[in-house]
């Protein structure tokens, strides 16, 4: 188990000396995953953190249309999801208000939400960058409008169609096809990196003149059984007889040519394709061959056996990742891989504002480009962490190392036993280098770096983040809003919230048991509190209540400060209501009382309270319960270190209303930082219990560790650690809904 620190690179063992190794780019930049509504985040990117113009190419792969089953995922184990059924209806605070956002005046709010984004990806785009946009049929031509509007008709680059695996439809004519709608910042400026696929030797069984060269010289034209492959081909070199004529013609070519004792003279007014002096050279060459009247250029198919990526993407069918998706709404793997080679060099920055699954920063991380990706959910962003913390990738060799990916890769020219071209250079054989006895062209295949065999590589760092709500100027007038509008909001939401505790006064504590209320009510003179009632059970005495925002999670700042308040009034206890409570505000309410401060107790309110008319029934029992924290085991072993296990996790069931405790090897993910600071968690060591997560790396790595690692990795109990500066260690579990939990440790009451 020691070789968990080898997999995260334990400073003891550093990781340049071993098999692992990341990119790191030049200016310590770190890459980031942030959880909010990209409309936020996108601002705070270009008015706050001075990105604008900076972006090289943003791939956006919006909702297709109006039905919320097929816009997100409720649960991180489960991909099904019925529209207009209640236990399939995401309950995370920022999604429902997302989903009443954008879908609250149909098609209007949600042409409203696309313009809005498209207008920040403009400005956050590089002069030189692209935006590419996937859609289905359904919106197309509204979204094609949109992006002709923000970006200029001038600036569209091109319509991809790209095949999907199966039609969505079997009603009338089935559609199999989703788009690609590019834009650029400036066509005049834009970066383009021709893309080329492999050819076949036969791409057209229609063609005429396809043949096989046979080592005695001798050319063969295929039947169409043998393009088809019902009858045997014979041995030999693969080319293709083109006609030596053009469709204009000058004095210079259209003179009369002899080969083999044949004269051979150019159709009406074509002209050969090049002048006598050329013709001399292909013959030379011995690339001509007569059939009847018509002179021939013998056009091999090792000359250039690519073809150009042009706009139909007919030979991408599956995600990327096998058969399994992670997401409901998973994005092509290939597609956005070949929007991010045809348009970005290594080192560029990408942004995808709607992460999904993460295909995108996958993608970006693959080819060594920096990335931020965004996402209002939780689900999406607990997957889209594990595909990125157990991925591997190729080692590109880079031109300069001290520069990393943006001094670009390594491409060669090499070959493989069967002579065949396999670098990144390969030569491009034309009639016109043959021609004019020039040396063949060279091509750069993009996707072909140059790897390095010895060396896996892991994912780079990349950050965590939530959005806060700030002040921002919404209407562009230079005044910043006063948040009067969100006050009254909030107000309203207060009186609402008040009105059901006093229809619902009972909390459920856990255990069985419950605290009975009555003359629930607003406090008098408050600044930091949202209610006051008196507890019935037992001795009478005053409580008070913060209630968490309605599109949010409740923030330490707003436990804090009520819970000052609620010692100042000498209120016996605080109870925080809220949909969703934030991991250092739900800790603070778990050590309230070690801080001189009343006791508190986090309650959880059915998120159904905010999901007005969006749900069909709403379940009137147990609106208010009591979800526990992770239990979690610190023992100090004999050798001074100390260890750390997951023993289990209360969930709350807001379609059940109830709360079920699991064991600690049935959740999706659980995070260990071993030197906790109070602010920011570092993953120190990272599992994910049940699932196949590890298997590409386990792969990669053939064998260099042994099998136990792999179980410990998806199992309960942390590698031995040392102690930290800061003396304690906090556990982050990711539960089913993508919810993060944390609870944190004191060192020194670790049990031995």
């Amino acid at each position: 188990q020691e070789t968990m620190f080898e997999l995260f690179g334990d400073p003891q063992h550093s990781i340049a000396d071993q098999t692992l190794r990341a990119y790191e780019h030049p200016d310590q930049w770190v890459n980031r995953l942030v959880l909010g509504d990209s409309l936020v985040v996108m601002n705070s990117l270009l008015h706050y953190e001075g990105l604008g113009g900076q972006v090289q190419m943003i791939y956006m792969d919006p909702p297709y249309g109006v039905r919320f089953g097929s816009n997100f995922q409720p649960f991180v184990r489960r991909r099904d999801v019925s529209h207009n059924d209640d236990a399939d209806m995401t309950r995370e605070p920022e999604m429902v208000k997302a989903y009443r956002d954008t879908w609250e005046l149909g098609l209007h709010s949600y042409l409203t939400y696309m313009r809005d984004r498209l207008l920040l990806c403009r400005e956050l785009l590089a002069p030189s960058g692209s935006i590419f946009v996937q859609i289905s049929d359904e919106n197309l031509h509204h979204v094609r409008e949109l992006l002709d509007e923000v970006f200029g008709a001038d600036n569209a680059c091109g319509l991809i169609a790209l095949t999907k695996a199966a039609s969505q439809s079997s009603v009338l004519l089935p559609s199999v096809n989703d788009y690609l709608l590019w834009y650029a910042k400036s066509r005049s400026e834009v970066r383009y990196r021709q893309l080329f696929t492999p050819r076949p030797p036969i791409d057209t069984v229609t063609r005429r003149y396809i043949c096989v060269e046979k080592p005695d010289g001798r050319i063969v034209d295929l039947s169409l059984k043998q393009k088809l492959g019902e009858d045997p081909i014979p041995e030999g070199r693969w080319l293709r007889l083109v006609a030596l004529t053009s469709q204009t013609g000058s004095e210079s070519t259209r003179v009369p040519y002899e080969f083999e004792g044949t004269v051979y003279r150019p159709p009406g007014t074509r002209g050969w394709s090049t002048n006598r002096a050329g013709l001399d050279n292909i013959n030379r060459a011995g690339r001509m061959y007569g059939v009847g009247t018509t002179l021939n250029y013998k056009n091999y198919h090792d000359d250039f056996p690519y073809r150009q990526v042009v706009s139909l993407w007919d030979d991408i069918r599956s995600s990327g990742f096998g058969d399994d998706k992670l997401y409901v709404v998973q994005t092509q793997a290939e597609a956005v891989e070949r929007c991010m080679l045809m348009t970005t060099d290594p080192g560029d920055l990408v942004l995808d504002p709607t992460c999904g699954s993460g295909t995108t920063a996958h993608v970006a991380e693959q080819w060594g480009r920096r990335w931020i990706t965004i996402d209002t959910s939780r689900v999406p962003l607990a997957l889209a962490r594990q595909r990125l913390l157990t991925a591997t990738f190729p080692y590109y060799q880079l031109r300069d190392e001290a520069r990393g990916p943006a001094g670009g890769f390594v491409y060669v020219r090499k070959q493989n036993r069967r002579g065949e071209e396999v670098g990144g250079i390969v030569p491009h054989v034309t009639l016109k280098s043959i021609a004019n006895n020039e040396p063949p062209g060279e091509e750069v295949l993009v996707d072909r770096p140059e790897p390095d065999n010895g060396i896996v590589r892991v994912t780079g760092a990349f950050t965590v983040e939530a959005t806060i709500p700030t002040p921002v100027d919404w209407e562009g007038d230079g005044v910043t809003d006063s948040g009067a509008a969100d006050a009254e909001a909030h107000g309203s939401f207060v009186d609402r919230m008040l009105e059901v505790l006093r229809k619902s006064p009972v909390l459920h504590v856990g255990g069985g048991k419950t605290v009975m209320l009555r003359s629930v009510r607003p406090p008098a003179k408050t600044l930091s509190l949202s209610a006051e009632a008196v507890v019935v059970n037992g001795n009478e005495r005053p409580v008070a209540f913060v209630f968490g925002p309605e599109n949010g999670a409740l923030s330490q700042l707003a436990v804090h400060e009520a819970l000052k308040e609620a010692s100042l009034k000498g209120y016996a206890h605080l109870y925080a209501v809220g949909f969703a409570i934030q991991p250092d505000a739900r800790l603070l309410v778990e050590r309230s009382a070690e801080m001189g401060l009343p006791q508190a107790t986090y309650v959880q309110a059915t998120p159904d309270l905010m999901m007005g008319d969006l749900l069909k029934n709403m379940r009137s029992s147990q609106i208010f319960s009591v979800c526990g924290l992770p239990e979690v085991a610190l023992r100090r072993r004999p050798d001074g270190k100390y260890q750390a296990e997951l023993l289990g996790l209360d969930v709350f069931d807001p379609v059940a209303m109830k709360a079920d405790h699991r064991p600690g090897g049935d959740v999706p993910a659980w995070f260990l930082d071993t030197d906790y600071n109070g602010l920011c968690f570092h993953v120190s060591q990272a599992f994910f219990p049940r699932t196949g997560a590890w298997d590409d790396l386990r792969r990669a790595l053939r064998g260099e560790y042994d099998e136990t690692v792999w179980d410990h990795l998806a199992g309960t109990t942390s590698a031995p650690f040392e102690a930290g500066d800061h003396g304690q260690v906090a556990v982050k579990v990711i539960d089913d809904r993508g919810n993060e939990l944390l609870v944190v440790k004191i060192l020194r009451d670790a049990t031995t």
